[in-house]
């Protein structure tokens, strides 16, 4: 079989088959009167060899060892492989996420290419300082894409960076949830808790609520603090168990008594509210710390019944819970009611 029909059987170019021959990797068994290569079935069957060798990643030299040297064995080489490729791959998702980026900020020039590139060199610096330069020192008309900024949100550990990625994302002008989104169902709860503080910071963000509402549901107390802190300012109710959870526990105690005393003033949540504080002061009954936090909060709520709580807290069998509810009635009642019940 002449050169040329080997190439138009096996796919392999007359320029491949003769570099081939020239390393004696694939070498033809005749020639022809007229000194051309002519291949046996058993050539062809060594370029198929090849090919497939090939196709794995395998250099010409590491196709020749294998071919010709019995005591080669595979698995080393093939663990080397897969690193390799595994490496390549790796470098090829960096790139695939640099063009990315690229082509969300829409760039009208180079200008706008070569700024993207600049953040991205920044952020990937192992120098939290220059990280959080590369955020702080975008110029004013040239605001970053929100999706990497939410990326680099979710990946950033150090919380003076972070804190500029937050800032930086509300000011972009574009929302990002949808990718912060993906971050609170990381198994990674540093990720979710990244993800779920940059939420609250977008109020306006469209899919904003409904990330913090499937976040009331996190197993991770941290981030279902923040969810309800955010949930709440925005008027959910949905937020209140947690709310109250956190007043008992004395995590943000005093930001969530706040704005349960902000929700209190919603139609028919006062009662809500009020009820679910006072069973919270039932199965506590000699924690004083906790008392003390959840009468607190009842200064906050609108409403008869957050007084009338107050008022039986002013004869509570604990002094200091006593003193210190008397003292919030004494406060309430010169204040005319005003911020309270």
């Amino acid at each position: 079989m002449l050169i040329g029909e080997v190439a138009r059987r096996s796919g392999v170019s007359t320029r491949m088959l003769r570099h081939y021959d020239a390393l004696g990797l694939v070498r033809p068994t005749g020639r022809t009167v007229g000194g051309y290569r002519e291949y046996a079935a058993e050539d062809v069957r060594r370029i198929f060899h090849v090919e497939s060798l090939r196709s794995l990643g395998l250099s010409l030299k590491q196709i020749a060892r294998a071919l010709e040297d019995p005591g080669f064995t595979p698995s080393a080489l093939v663990g080397d492989l897969i690193r390799w490729t595994e490496d390549r791959l790796a470098r090829e998702q960096e790139l695939l996420g640099r063009l990315r980026a690229v082509d969300a900020s829409a760039p009208t020039g180079w200008q706008d290419v070569l700024r993207i590139v600049e953040l991205l060199q920044g952020l990937d610096s192992t120098s939290a300082a220059r990280r959080q330069q590369a955020v702080l020192t975008r110029p004013e008309d040239a605001p970053a894409p929100s999706d990497l900024l939410a990326g680099a949100v979710l990946s950033e550990s150090d919380p003076n960076v972070a804190g500029a990625l937050r800032w930086a994302l509300a000011r972009a002008g574009g929302d990002g949830v949808a990718t912060l989104a993906v971050g609170l169902r990381s198994p990674d709860v540093d990720v979710r808790r990244r993800a779920v503080r940059a939420i609250a910071e977008l109020p306006e963000a469209p899919g904003a609520a409904a990330a913090l509402a499937d976040a009331l549901g996190d197993p991770d107390p941290t981030v279902r603090g923040h969810a309800a802190l955010a949930s709440g300012r925005r008027g959910a109710t949905a937020a209140v168990p947690t709310l109250v959870a956190m007043v008992v526990a004395g995590s943000h105690d005093v930001d969530a008594a706040e704005v349960l005393g902000t929700l209190s003033r919603a139609p028919g949540s006062a009662d809500r509210i009020t009820t679910a504080l006072v069973d919270e002061l039932a199965a506590h009954p000699a924690d004083q710390a906790v008392r003390l936090r959840l009468t607190q909060a009842l200064v906050e709520l609108s409403g008869p019944a957050a007084r009338t709580a107050l008022r039986t807290l002013a004869r509570d069998e604990d002094g200091t819970v006593a003193l210190v509810a008397t003292g919030f009635l004494g406060l309430l009642e010169e204040g005319g009611d005003q911020g309270g019940s």
